[in-house]
């Protein structure tokens, strides 16, 4: 099973570099993930993806999408049909931030961590990618313990775990500090 994650991971990071080599940087693919045009796909971490198709820019791809896809057609297909749903009522980063206080003169923070929603609906933590402050991490994680259950993504009418990525970055609205290097001449 590693294997073949292995083998999806270098197809889907092959498919990407080979469309953005192949266009400009101002130029994208069309995206479609499970049937539904999309702006990106760098948010769906590759645990979820089940099989990536890329289609060239050409007559076929354009006559079946149109002009949109005249930089390509990259296809995803999810392990899932339906996304999980937060029953918060808004998206988990924003539900978050609400609920840290975190004062201006703690200065700018980030915490970015993988997560995982059971098919049961329950939020499980993952790996944590970046916590560039201890207190932040903290309120964070409280805040994370007492989440209300979720609608579970589905696959075929039945409940599956599926994956994300949090990134929670307080102040809200201000910029990261660019980190402190020397160039030597």
């Amino acid at each position: 099973m590693k294997i073949k994650n292995y083998f999806l991971i270098l197809h889907f990071a092959f498919c990407i570099l080979h469309f953005v080599s192949a266009t400009a940087q101002t130029q994208t693919p069309l995206y479609i993930v499970n049937g539904v045009e999309m702006d990106s796909v760098r948010h769906i971490p590759e645990k979820n993806i089940e099989h990536i198709d890329h289609l060239p820019a050409n007559e076929e791809s354009v006559a079946k999408y149109g002009d949109r896809a005249n930089n390509g057609v990259i296809i995803v297909t999810l392990r899932y049909d339906r996304e999980a749903e937060f029953t918060g009522g808004k998206p988990l980063a924003d539900y978050v931030a609400e609920r840290v206080k975190w004062p201006e003169n703690f200065g700018v923070a980030r915490f970015v961590a993988r997560y995982t929603i059971e098919a049961d609906g329950s939020f499980s933590l993952g790996s944590e990618l970046e916590s560039t402050d201890h207190q932040l991490r903290k309120r964070v994680l409280k805040v994370l313990q007492s989440l209300p259950k979720w609608q579970p993504a589905t696959k075929q009418g039945k409940a599956v775990a599926s994956e994300y990525v949090l990134a929670v970055q307080l102040p809200k609205g201000k910029a990261m500090p660019k980190e402190p290097y020397i160039v030597i001449r």
